[in-house]
């Protein structure tokens, strides 16, 4: 019984040690920087991010070995933790598509390239013709386009809301039939001084 208290009270002792030593170096590292400061011509920028990655990178290494005195191995919490990060990256690839959708909506809502019932098209590259057809819907995730084919037929495209943002978009306002583009130059006055 009396080696079951010394093993753990050697443990505990250990942990303590770990978490002063990590305390001292860390403010060691602090003096170190403010010096390095003052003496050279350091800017802020530089100093703070530095400061902080070798006072986490302290913190950091301190709880590994803290948790490998209580049993666990750091190969294992290296894995663990490489794991949820590899899971994390992919996940965050992988709604990178939806959140992308998701703000560019909101940019449309507020900034209004184009509205409900005004004739769009977009352009692939340079001029080559891309789809073309009236806004039906506007949701968070595309766009609704009814496209009228040479043939009569009618045809609803949904496209991503990113695809606004990425291309060139021409667009005409009002009803399907509109020839003229929205954006046109209106003349300026022929009273000023230059004209």
């Amino acid at each position: 019984m009396l080696e079951q208290w010394g093993a753990q009270l050697l443990v505990v002792l250990q942990v303590l040690v770990i978490i002063s030593l990590a305390f001292v170096l860390s403010r060691l590292v602090s003096r170190f920087m403010a010096r390095l400061a003052a003496r050279y011509p350091l800017p802020q920028e530089l100093l703070l991010p530095v400061r902080g990655g070798l006072h986490w990178l302290i913190i950091g290494v301190a709880l590994i070995m803290v948790l490998e005195r209580f049993g666990m191995s750091a190969t294992v919490l290296w894995t663990a933790f490489s794991g949820f990060v590899a899971v994390a990256a992919v996940a965050f690839f992988a709604m990178w598509s939806v959140l992308s959708n998701l703000l560019c909506a909101v940019f449309i809502f507020s900034a209004g390239p184009f509205r409900l019932g005004d004739r769009v098209e977009l352009i692939e590259n340079g001029e080559k013709p891309g789809v073309k057809g009236r806004v039906l819907d506007i949701n968070l995730l595309y766009t609704t386009l009814e496209e009228h084919r040479e043939s009569g037929e009618t045809n609803l495209v949904h496209i991503p809301n990113s695809l606004f943002f990425q291309r060139m978009v021409r667009r005409w306002n009002g009803q399907a039939g509109a020839a003229e583009p929205a954006s046109r130059v209106v003349a300026e006055p022929t009273d000023s001084p230059l004209g």
